[in-house]
């Protein structure tokens, strides 16, 4: 609340509230991102903090990853989420690399041609066609190789935009690394550090692990510590900070189907309390804006194939049958959710206890694949295998 927390700088960026948009492959695009910042705004103004901090960004909504060899290659998919809304500000992207000559290059290619404002780096992917070639979560491990990637990108960057990492614990509860990667990325020059409370090897099972958010916070003093993991409801924003003292927050898989949670973080961040959640009437315009949104980004309705999961977010927890869900994933058209929309119980509310319930990502515990032997030796240098680069962009 006001007052209460103070605004996080990355960089030359002043963050209030102090709250980012988690880059989600597939998910955080130009739409999407656009709703959740109008959202974010729409809190603060109505309750009176839209200018409490002057100077300062109202959030930061950050693009989906992009690999940076196929970026420096002009792969044309990666060229094309990498793209920003018009007037789009800050431009916040994340990239995904394995080795530091792409990312140095990426990266110096990015701030010539001024295309971004700031830059995550992806250490935190779980995904076993990632970690199985020594990417992702699993890189960390090899503290060598994470501190020659993390030094040539703040290079390349010549302090003209703040670079930020995101990673997990570490591979499992045997082979925690965060404490490590966060001493090393603070003295190589980064602006600040997200920590998602899990490890590769929970995916996203269990409950995040606020302790090791308070314990990244207590050992790296000089940055920023964003928190992540488990904030489904804006209340859970606040107890996260409050327990880790943590800088900030990271909205993830929480904001899935219910972009109006940034309005929510808006209003407690600015010390009112949270609108309640909308009726289900009120979620179908907002879906409607969405798919409009996607439609008109896309050029084309068949923009709204990738919409369906959106739609079906939207509806998680809704008693609205079985024959709208099965509808939902089969538009094609704004015409089709429109008449389905037209269908919706206007007066319907969400269940308490629906809130919480996980959108998108499930999985796990599961064994992390990793590369033979690569555990024996976390102090070794390396050069990872063209393998590890061949992950496309948006995941």
């Amino acid at each position: 609340m006001e007052g209460e927390f103070a605004p996080s700088k990355i960089g030359v960026l002043q963050l209030w509230p102090p709250v980012i948009l988690a880059p989600m492959a597939g998910v955080t695009d130009v739409p999407f991102r656009s709703l959740c910042k109008s959202f974010m705004e729409e809190g603060l103004k109505s309750s009176g903090g839209e200018f409490s901090v002057t100077g300062s960004t109202p959030g930061l909504f950050v693009n989906q990853m992009i690999t940076a060899r196929a970026f420096v290659e002009k792969n044309e998919k990666t060229l094309k989420l990498a793209e920003f809304g018009e007037g789009e500000t800050p431009r916040s992207i994340q990239l995904y690399g394995t080795e530091p000559e792409s990312l140095e290059a990426a990266v110096r290619e990015l701030v010539e041609l001024e295309q971004v404002d700031h830059i995550d780096l992806n250490f935190g992917c779980p995904v076993p066609k990632v970690t199985r070639h020594g990417g992702g979560g699993a890189l960390p491990y090899k503290r060598p190789l994470f501190k020659r990637i993390i030094s040539s990108v703040v290079h390349a960057a010549a302090e003209e935009i703040p670079i930020t990492v995101k990673f997990r614990m570490g591979i499992d509860d045997s082979h925690l690394t965060f404490l490590d990667a966060g001493k090393i990325a603070e003295d190589e020059g980064v602006s600040a550090i997200a920590l998602h409370g899990r490890t590769v090897e929970q995916l996203y099972s269990g409950e995040a692990n606020w302790n090791a958010i308070a314990e990244l916070k207590q050992h790296v003093r000089s940055i920023p510590i964003f928190g992540n993991g488990d904030i489904w409801e804006a209340q859970d924003a606040i107890q996260m900070m409050h327990y880790s003292q943590a800088d900030g927050v990271v909205i993830g898989r929480g904001c899935l189907g219910r972009p109006w949670l940034f309005k929510q973080l808006g209003e407690i961040f600015s010390g009112v309390n949270p609108s309640p959640f909308p009726s289900l009437g009120e979620v179908g315009e907002v879906m409607y804006e969405h798919a409009e949104s996607v439609v008109s980004w896309n050029g084309s309705e068949n923009g709204l194939r990738a919409f369906r999961k959106h739609a079906s977010w939207y509806l998680t927890g809704f008693a609205v049958g079985k024959d709208i869900r099965r509808e939902i994933h089969q538009i094609e058209t704004l015409d089709d959710l429109a008449e389905i929309i037209s269908r919706f119980d206007p007066e319907l509310s969400l269940p308490q206890e629906a809130y919480r319930i996980p959108r998108s990502h499930k999985g796990g515990p599961k064994k992390v694949a990793l590369p033979e032997g690569w555990l024996d030796e976390p102090f070794v240098d390396l050069t990872l295998t063209e393998k590890a680069e061949q992950i496309t962009s948006g995941g």
